[in-house]
């Protein structure tokens, strides 16, 4: 197969072989299915009629840089969608049915993708048979005057045949007529399955040219298929069991004495007529395996094999009847096979066990192609692989075929759909790869030495009897029978012969002497008949002579005539060239104009629509600089409002600040003068209360400009820090991390943890001597009070030999200043008890501020502190 790809160099072919005059490659065709209805891109064009085009569909790119290809693929003949059901038998199939008449092996084969029409091409429809059944009709066809009688071949069950006499023959029939056990094959005059009625229209049989009529002719079919690898026969009978049905049993490959493979037990059936085998056909054909997928309404799924066996013997010297000798038997066949389509589940929406079989089909078809690609190296390169034949049945099933003798033909069915694209791509590469394949040309089969015509002869020895027979007032009808009855009854008459006394002399004389006279009446009756035989042989051998005389002229004529036309057909082939060559130039002229015009008118369309787009860019620029003025017009104006906005809300944001700042100083001074005063040894005499002190205003309480900062920790008084003992210190050792800060530690609730190690930057032997880990954190919060955070952990031993710390619990210790009702306390001082009558005198500072510690988060906690619990994992 010739292929060409345009944007690239044609590559160079591999290097052949010298051509073998004894072998033949495989011939390939392609048939083209018509588009579905719901279809509209196509992606497979009919160049002429030994090449097709492969566009690549919208949307898939198979160059690298993003080009289409288009892809060209010659094969020996290219049948389009208009090509008829007879077109494609005359070219394809009736030479295969020429060679199986003749004593010649073949092999017909349909290869595509699911849904690519290959079971049509092989089975067809009611008037549109296909290939299958027209073979039925034109081996009958050509065969019909010269079958022998059911049975006189019977099979060995060794793929041999064997040659039985009449009378076996007639006790054979008798017998499977007699025993219901022994299925019957189904007469041809019963009335046709509807389904397959009127295949073949009259006028389209064929029929063959040069058949031997001096050999007797037998027809056996059988029918398999190849389902998940193995081999079931479809014309098995099983005893059907609706309660428990018996699943079929697998057959199994054999190799018979002439290196021939064969399905041992398979069942073969004698047929005697075209309909009689298309029902057997159909009869398997209803228990092939068939599913619905989302691609196929009738997918196969298994591989068909419908095997057409032909059995020949010559007939003996006489012309009669056939030589019962098993080594003049000559035995052919032809298999036509419907492998099942290759398919991808996910287009075809397979599931349980649709997905198990596509696997099998996907499986042979994978090992087919690589024995096609052994079989081409070893004869392409002269290497001498081994062809893996028996990692499939099918491949195993022909291998004589490949590696013996026989025609091998291939009809490639495709879709030309775009989804069908990837899949077409791989059937055609096969079908390219499978072109080169040469198999060995069959040979003629030696002729038996009797003189030919003898069936001629006896058929006019028989009409020259009937005719002497007719002149003497005999029988006219050549069945010998009937010549045999009627010379009985010429013969005289046989006396009574009834015997009443056992004296009687008379009858017994009598029968006596009437059996003498018939007996020298039949003398003189057989030596007329031979005088008769001889002198016809006499005839039948002048005529034998003037016949070879005639023949061997006629011979000399035709090999005249044969050299002539071989000179006819060398010319006819080279106008046939140059026609085709001719053709090929205006084709590619045709499709160079297409082009041209095509590129036109996208060059056009492509112009208008670039100015469609430029007055198109046009109006939306000028409609960009209009919102473009809106857009800074409504920028401006938000601007200017948001700055006002801003500024309204950042005064009142720095007045409110203040006002938290001087509460807070107010009570920090507070806080301060109550510790200093409770630390002084001698305190003065408070000054007396006043009943009401007058609230000065906001605008004096506000000073005129404080900072943000909180004011500074007083240095001159040190304060004792508070401890607390932690709730977390247990047995184990802990690292209590303190890292230098700005802010005091002493200001604040610390935890006492006991066997602690107190260290500001923690070191990896720090680490491997404690099992805890605690970083105190001070910040100041966002209210201006001061926040502490005890950040726990466990120390953990690392795989390379170090430790890491997993931070376990947050614990958050914050100061807070609370506003409490005073409680009065008398003076130590001893005051009188009366005057403005109360209980005691009140000191100034208890008069002056109440500030007092609250309790809170439970008893563990110190005073005037709150504690807020947070567990969180984290990775160290």
């Amino acid at each position: 197969m010739n292929r060409q790809a345009k944007g690239r160099t044609p590559r160079r072919p591999p290097p052949k072989k010298p051509p073998n005059s004894q072998k033949d490659p495989v011939g390939v065709y392609c048939r083209v299915r018509p588009l579905g209805a719901g279809d509209e891109e196509c992606c497979i064009e009919v160049i002429s009629t030994t090449t097709i085009q492969l566009h690549a569909p919208e949307g898939f790119k198979t160059n690298r840089n993003g080009e289409y290809k288009e892809t060209q693929y010659s094969f020996k003949k290219v049948f389009g969608i208009s090509v008829s059901q007879m077109e494609l038998f005359e070219d394809v199939a009736k030479p295969l049915v020429d060679d199986l008449i003749h004593g010649k092996n073949g092999l017909l084969f349909t290869y595509g993708v699911t849904g690519s029409g290959k079971t049509f091409t092989m089975t067809g429809s009611p008037g549109q048979g296909g290939l299958l059944p027209r073979s039925l009709n034109m081996i009958f066809n050509s065969i019909g005057p010269y079958q022998a009688n059911r049975y006189i071949f019977k099979t060995d069950d060794k793929n041999g045949m064997e040659v039985q006499s009449e009378v076996d023959a007639l006790l054979e029939r008798q017998r499977r007529g007699n025993n219901v056990t022994v299925p019957k094959t189904p007469s041809s005059r019963q009335k046709p399955d509807p389904e397959i009625a009127d295949m073949i229209k009259p006028d389209e049989a064929y029929k063959a040219d040069g058949v031997d009529a001096d050999s007797g002719y037998s027809i056996f079919v059988s029918y398999i298929e190849i389902y998940n690898n193995y081999i079931y026969d479809l014309l098995e009978e099983t005893q059907e069991d609706a309660i428990k049905p018996k699943p079929p049993q697998s057959k199994i490959l054999r190799e018979d004495q002439n290196h021939n493979m064969y399905v041992a037990g398979c069942m073969e059936v004698e047929v005697k007529s075209a309909e009689e085998a298309f029902q057997v056909f159909w009869r398997g054909q209803k228990k092939r395996k068939v599913a619905n997928t989302c691609l196929n309404r009738e997918s196969s799924r298994s591989h068909s094999v419908f095997i057409i066996k032909m059995a020949q013997a010559p007939l003996d010297a006489d012309g009669t009847d056939l030589l019962q000798d098993k080594n003049q038997v000559s035995v052919s066949q032809l298999c036509l096979v419907d492998l099942a389509g290759s398919e991808r589940t996910g287009r075809t929406g397979a599931e349980g066990t649709r997905i198990r079989e596509a696997g099998n089909i996907n499986q042979s078809l994978l090992n087919l192609r690589t024995c096609i690609e052994i079989l081409r190296e070893n004869q392409m390169c002269g290497t001498n692989r081994m062809v893996p034949y028996r990692d499939s049945k099918v491949t195993h099933l022909f291998k004589n075929y490949f590696d013996g003798e026989g025609k091998v033909r291939m009809v490639v069915c495709v879709n030309p759909k775009a989804d069908d694209y990837e899949e077409t791509l791989l059937v055609m590469r096969f079908a390219e790869m499978t072109q080169e394949v040469e198999v060995a040309r069959p040979v003629d089969r030696p002729i038996c030495g009797f003189t030919p015509g003898r069936r001629h002869r006896n058929q006019a020895f028989k009409e020259e009897l009937s005719r002497r027979l007719e002149e003497r007032g005999g029988p006219v009808d050549r069945d010998v029978s009937s010549v045999m009855n009627y010379m009985v009854h010429s013969l005289p008459p046989l006396p009574s012969s009834e015997l009443t006394d056992p004296h009687d002399d008379i009858t017994l004389p009598r029968l006596i002497e009437a059996l003498q006279n018939r007996h020298r009446i039949r003398q003189m009756m057989i030596e007329d008949y031979n005088k008769a035989a001889n002198m016809m042989k006499s005839m039948l051998q002048d005529l034998d002579a003037n016949l070879i005389s005639k023949d061997n002229f006629i011979h000399e004529q035709n090999g005249k005539l044969a050299e002539r036309d071989k000179i006819i057909q060398s010319n006819k082939a080279e106008m046939e060239r140059l026609e085709k060559k001719n053709k090929m130039q205006e084709h590619k002229i045709d499709i160079l104009q297409k082009t041209t015009k095509i590129y036109e008118d996208d060059k056009r369309s492509m112009q208008q629509e670039l100015e469609t787009r430029e007055q198109r860019l046009h109006r939306e620029l000028s409609e960009k600089r209009r919102m473009e003025q809106r857009m800074h017009g409504m920028v401006s104006d938000t601007q200017h409002k948001w700055e006002k906005e801003c500024e309204r809300r950042v005064n009142a944001m720095q007045l409110e600040m203040q006002n938290k700042l001087w509460v807070k100083d107010e009570k920090l001074k507070q806080l301060k003068a109550i510790v200093t005063e409770s630390k002084t040894p001698g305190r003065p005499q408070p000054p007396p209360r006043q009943t009401q002190p007058q609230r000065p205003s906001r605008e004096e309480r506000l000073p005129a400009k404080r900072s943000a900062s909180p004011s500074p920790l007083p240095t001159t008084t040190p304060v004792r820090p508070l401890h607390r003992r932690s709730r977390s210190a247990g047995g184990e050792k802990w690292v209590d991390h303190k890292p230098t800060s700005s802010l005091d530690l002493g200001t604040v609730l610390q935890p006492v943890i006991p066997n602690a190690i107190q260290v500001s930057t923690p070191s990896e032997k720090n680490l491997s001597k404690c099992d805890k880990y605690v970083l105190t954190h001070q910040e100041v919060a966002s209210d201006g009070e001061i926040k502490t955070q005890l950040i726990k952990g466990d120390v953990l031993k690392t795989r390379g030999g170090g430790q890491a710390v997993q931070f376990t619990d947050i614990e958050t210790l914050k100061q807070e200043l609370t506003t409490v009702p005073s409680r009065k306390r008398k003076s130590s001082e001893g005051t009188p008890t009366g005057g403005d009558g109360t209980d005691g005198a009140w000191t100034d500072v208890e008069t002056r501020c109440s500030v007092a510690m609250e309790m809170r988060a439970g008893s563990n906690m110190g005073p005037g502190y709150e504690h807020h619990g947070i567990t969180k994992r984290r990775k160290p």
